[in-house]
C-alpha cells in the first residue's frame, strides 16, 4: 500500500508543481490565454499599472510556487491549495468564470490531498518540509 501511495504522491508533486510553472510562464507569453481577461474591471481599477503587468507578477508567483511544490512538496502543498483558493474566490466575487473558479477549487483539493498523503506516509522518501 506505501508504493501504491508514493506513486500518488509523486504524480501530484509533479502536476503541483508543473502546472503551476507553466501557467506562470504562459502570463508572460499568453500563449494559453489571455490572461488579463481574468482580472475584473473593479480590481483592475484600483491598480497601479496595467493588468499585463499585474498578471506577470501573478506568474513569477506562480512559477515559485511550483517551484516551492517540486522542492518542498508538504509547504508547496499548502502554497498552491492557498493560491488556487483566493483565485477562486477572486473570480467568484468578480461575478464572472464561475466555472474556472469551480475548477481551482477542485485543483485546491488536490494540492490538499497531496499534503495530507505526504502526512500518512511514515519515512516517505519525497523530502516533506
Amino acid at each position: 500500500m506505501t508504493s501504491q501511495i508514493n506513486v500518488v504522491v509523486t504524480l501530484l508533486k509533479y502536476t503541483y508543481g508543473l502546472v503551476p510553472m507553466v501557467a506562470g510562464l504562459d502570463k508572460f507569453t499568453n500563449i494559453l490565454a489571455n490572461w488579463s481577461q481574468y482580472v475584473s474591471s473593479g480590481f483592475a481599477g484600483i491598480l497601479p499599472f496595467d493588468t499585463s503587468a499585474f498578471m506577470m507578477i501573478v506568474g513569477v508567483i506562480e512559477i515559485v510556487a511550483g517551484i516551492l511544490v517540486l522542492s518542498r512538496p508538504k509547504i508547496g502543498g499548502y502554497v498552491v491549495m492557498g493560491w488556487l483558493l483566493a483565485i477562486a474566490l477572486t473570480l467568484v466575487f468578480g461575478g464572472h468564470y464561475i466555472d474556472v473558479a469551480v475548477r481551482d477549487i477542485v485543483m485546491a483539493i488536490g494540492a490538499f490531498s497531496l499534503v495530507k498523503l505526504i502526512d500518512v506516509v511514515p519515512g516517505t522518501p519525497i523530502k516533506t518540509n
